[in-house]
């Protein structure tokens, strides 16, 4: 029995617990983007379908006030609440500054996700052990391309991110177990 307990504990945990090396990018730029969604808005629930409880597919994002400057995006997606700090969802790289969206569930062609916490590339859902979590999800305005792979390292793409930064916006989701 107290195996099986041991196992659920590790399993939850693990849910926002894997490599926790990837912390925010330390970006200094303006915050001078908007970014909305038509799932949920800012400060509010994100609806389940959209987390590792449902279909866990990504929500539709949009964005505006990308300066006229910026040559590609990035976006990232994490949780500062998890129990070992901070963990990253999803990371899209180089995404065209045209169109200003991300459909629900879609990655454009072309677009690259590197590695999240969990060590696979692709979004994780919303999945907190317990309690409510903030699921920060932003769009950088980056000077150019990061020019990493599909599958980059998690900590080699949050540097990156952080190296060619102009601004960038967020809008934040929560979400309880």
């Amino acid at each position: 029995m107290r195996l099986l307990l041991w196992a659920a504990v590790l399993v939850s945990t693990a849910a926002c617990g894997g490599d926790q090396s990837g912390k925010e990018p330390a970006v200094t730029a303006p915050d001078s983007i908007t970014v909305t969604s038509t799932a949920f808005r800012d400060g509010e629930a994100i609806p389940r379908k959209y987390t590792c409880d449902g279909e866990g597919v990504p929500p539709p994002l949009a964005w505006t006030d990308i300066p006229a400057n910026a040559r590609a995006l990035a976006v990232v997606v994490d949780d500062p609440d998890a129990p070992r700090g901070t963990f990253t969802h999803w990371i899209l790289l180089d995404l065209e500054p045209a169109p200003a969206q991300l459909t629900e569930g879609g990655v454009l062609p072309g677009v690259k996700q590197a590695k999240n916490s969990g060590g696979k590339n692709g979004y994780y859902g919303p999945c907190p052990p317990s309690g409510t979590h903030h699921y920060r999800f932003t769009v950088y305005a980056l000077s150019g391309p990061t020019g990493l792979f599909d599958g980059a390292g998690l900590d080699e793409a949050l540097k990156a991110i952080d190296a060619k930064t102009i601004a960038r916006g967020r809008i934040t989701a929560l979400y309880s177990r």
